[in-house]
């Protein structure tokens, strides 16, 4: 058989040149938060130029990842490439800044959040992310102050369902107790809704960077 007549299924997955993510591209945004201001006006309605430059940050992380996830659903990539990848973006996104560091506890919160983000990602290559969304952020919240591993398997389902097409729900992010870090987690997948929503004809073709 002819590789013209194989079907795009029987091929092997196209390999790209494409990079998602960098460390210029972290410190990029590292020098960016620096600059920034977090204190803002008091006087003013909108949030601190600093919070918007993070919100920023935190978005393109996002969508970066999210476009591994959204290659391998298009074939691009295989499970392990995908896998690969992925872990070659948490790599540069988890690094612990020094104690020192003025950002350290800015950036530590954000890489909290986004812990899920990667989860999610993961749970969606794997295929493990059945179960109902509404339940589970329920059952999330519960757990999430006694056993957060256990919340974070959760809400990696949400956002794996998510991934998959599933609706956000804003009525989610409404709790009546004491935010926990599943709140976090949760106002990262919707994050994640909005961006999976803007890559939905995202694709590359081989050899593109």
């Amino acid at each position: 058989m002819t590789m013209a007549k194989k079907s795009a299924k029987e091929q092997e997955p196209m390999r790209l040149f494409y990079i998602f993510y960098s460390e210029e591209r972290w410190n990029n945004w590292l020098s960016s938060l620096r600059e920034a201001d977090f204190e803002g006006d008091p006087d003013a309605e909108e949030m601190p130029p600093g919070f918007q430059t993070l919100q920023g940050f935190v978005e393109d992380i996002t969508i970066s990842v999210l476009k591994i996830v959204k290659l391998y659903q298009n074939e691009r990539f295989s499970k392990e490439d995908a896998l690969e990848k992925l872990g070659a973006v948490e790599g540069i996104v988890m690094t612990e800044l020094p104690e020192d560091d003025d950002l350290a506890e800015i950036v530590g919160g954000v890489q909290i959040s986004l812990l899920v983000l990667f989860a999610s990602c993961r749970s969606f290559i794997e295929g493990d992310y059945e179960g109902d969304a509404k339940a589970m952020v329920r059952d999330g919240r519960k757990v999430a102050g006694d056993d957060p591993g256990a919340a974070l398997e959760m809400a990696a389902k949400i956002g794996a369902q998510i991934i998959e097409g599933g609706r956000w729900s804003a009525t989610y992010l409404k709790s009546r107790g004491d935010p926990t870090v599943f709140d976090e987690w949760l106002a990262e997948i919707e994050t994640m809704s909005e961006a999976v929503a803007s890559l939905k004809k995202f694709d590359e073709e081989p050899g593109e960077v």
